[in-house]
């Protein structure tokens, strides 16, 4: 099969023939049929990611069609149209057991702790527990949006900070994750303040709903909000993953606010310093979102089915690998310039 490869961290990508995966007991093999292209795909190639062995395939927003299955694989069958969250827990421990897989300590992530999507085919391990159906009325490419950045916004809003209806909500960065975020705070009633120093972001998020923009290089996001919101915002999210824009969206924050951090934080050292003496002045919630288990999605398909939600909207690009090589190669400059859109990769293009 054809995937992107790369040898060496930051090093050359490659579309090469590999071999085709094997199927594993309780596993099954799936045709990929669209994989969002992700900013953790260009980490993983930066070698900013831990679990990566060399050499290796990105990858990990993924749907398609089930070509195999292991003799252990009783809730699915050849043919099946599926998707899976990136992170696949073991379905044992005490975490998987009690619903929260996502943050399984033996967990498995295509396009990390293995080969990923970005190929012709992908295998999946513990399928039963792992796989998600996917309806008819969501094409493969809606589904690829939902990936880590739509699933991970929907988990982090919903069952993280539990939004209600008219609070207000800041959002920093707006690329995938924080468009995502933005869309799903205005089919749960939220307002919504998004903040970027892109106009095309910035344009996207109008189209999406936004009701209030601020690009920050023209004004102090922190003056604008507050006047907004009279006080501060009632969650605030950092969408994009920066020091920067995590500081800011905690000093956003009312009193007994909820900050949400969505977009990763990769330090050397893993550590990212944070304005504490306000979290403990105002008892601000510092909360994390780390994808969502495969039992949280049918909520989540449902309002994407009924036309609530539209990651359609999101897709900006449908293009083949050999374009896809170029948009993971210009990825590490998108943090000062976002598209306002989401690039998937359709294998089967040219």
């Amino acid at each position: 099969m054809r995937a992107i490869y790369f040898s060496d961290f930051g090093d050359e990508l490659s579309i090469i023939d590999v071999p085709m995966p094997v199927t594993s007991t309780d596993g099954v093999i799936i045709e990929v049929r669209a994989t969002g292209l992700c900013r953790s795909d260009w980490h993983a190639w930066m070698g900013h990611d831990t679990d990566v062995v060399l050499p290796h395939v990105p990858g990990h927003e993924l749907a398609g069609v089930v070509s195999a299955i292991g003799p252990g694989v009783t809730k699915f069958f050849v043919g099946d149209r599926v998707t899976v969250p990136f992170v696949n827990g073991c379905g044992k421990c005490q975490y998987c057991i009690s619903g929260n897989a996502q943050v399984c300590p033996s967990q498995t992530q295509p396009g990390f702790t293995q080969w990923g999507s970005f190929a012709d085919y992908v295998s999946i391990e513990n399928a039963d527990f792992n796989l998600v159906a996917l309806p008819s009325a969501i094409s493969f490419s809606t589904a690829a949006a939902l990936g880590c950045r739509f699933a991970t916004a929907f988990r982090g809003l919903t069952a993280r900070a539990r939004l209600q209806s008219r609070e207000w909500v800041a959002i920093f960065g707006c690329g995938g994750v924080g468009l995502s975020a933005l869309m799903i705070a205005k089919a749960l009633g939220a307002r919504v303040i998004a903040v970027d120093i892109s106009p095309v972001a910035l344009a996207k998020a109008t189209q999406l709903g936004a009701d209030v923009t601020i690009n920050s290089t023209e004004k102090d996001a922190l003056v604008q909000i507050a006047d907004i919101t009279g006080e501060g915002a009632d969650v605030a999210i950092d969408a994009l993953g920066s020091q920067a824009t995590s500081s800011q969206s905690i000093l956003s924050l009312r009193r007994r606010g909820r900050h949400l951090q969505l977009g990763l934080l990769l330090t050397p050292d893993g550590l990212t310093p944070e304005p504490m003496a306000r979290v403990i002045a105002y008892e601000l919630d510092i909360l994390g979102s780390h994808g969502m288990a495969a039992k949280d999605y049918p909520q989540m398909l449902e309002m994407v089915a009924s036309g609530i939600l539209r990651p359609d909207l999101l897709v900006e690009r449908i293009v083949g690998l050999a374009d896809g090589v170029v948009a993971l190669r210009t990825m590490g400059e998108l943090t000062s310039a976002p598209t306002g859109g989401i690039t998937i990769i359709d294998p089967s293009k040219l």
